[in-house]
């Protein structure tokens, strides 16, 4: 289990791109819950089809970099736009080449967003993200929190660029008590929620990718 928990780690902290959210002295507040449209992702596929040109007519992958190349136009970066976005993106592209081109852009398929809960929980591991969800439920989904864990300092880790992972340290000890909502944070797709065992005495706002799995190997 340690080492399948360690894959999963590892898969999460290299492939799956996290959202910045800021870490400060106020407790964090839950986002809007909206309906928002499915933004891409690497490994993404799209089929791509001309109207008027279906010589230029492909399927392609959102490669690890976010980008796709277009046989008419060349390479653009469409990882986090919606369908629509990038159907108007690669319409701009092309049109550099054809005169007023007409795309239809289609996602036939796509990675299944998820998040990892680790540490002091019964079932730590992948969750399937189906619906929004808060951290506090995504602990509860992993079977709840063991009799030794600490509460008090449940760490969020969301990546933001290539290389870095922002980090929200929660304090959800007094939902427990109190019902007070606003310690509990909105997850996303992505990120990584570790319940430790023993204090945390300093953590940074920002760490390397690679510490993060570094700071929770040795806690699992």
């Amino acid at each position: 289990m340690k080492h399948a928990l360690l894959s999963i780690i590892a898969i999460c902290v290299l492939a799956i791109p996290f959202a910045a959210q800021a870490q400060d002295q106020r407790p964090p507040r839950l986002t809007t819950v909206t309906e928002d449209r499915y933004r891409l992702q690497p490994g993404d596929v799209l089929d791509v089809q001309f109207r008027y040109s279906p010589e230029f007519n492909q399927t392609i992958t959102v490669q690890p970099d976010g980008y796709i190349s277009l046989e008419v136009g060349g390479d653009i970066k469409v990882a986090g736009m919606t369908v629509e976005e990038t159907r108007r993106a690669i319409l701009k592209k092309a049109g550099e080449r054809l005169q007023d081109p007409v795309a239809t852009v289609i996602l036939k398929e796509f990675q299944r967003p998820y998040f990892v809960v680790a540490g002091e929980v019964a079932q730590p591991g992948k969750i399937e993200m189906r619906e929004r969800v808060t951290a506090i439920q995504a602990i509860m989904l992993a079977g709840g929190m063991k009799e030794g864990a600490r509460s008090s300092q449940v760490v969020v880790f969301r990546r933001i660029n290539s290389d870095t992972a922002e980090v929200k340290l929660l304090n959800l000890k007094s939902i427990k008590q109190t019902g007070d909502l606003e310690n509990d944070l909105t997850l996303q797709a992505g990120d990584m929620v570790f319940v430790p065992r023993d204090k945390i005495s300093k953590i940074e706002r920002f760490m390397k990718l690679i510490s993060v799995a570094a700071f929770m190997t040795p806690r699992l």
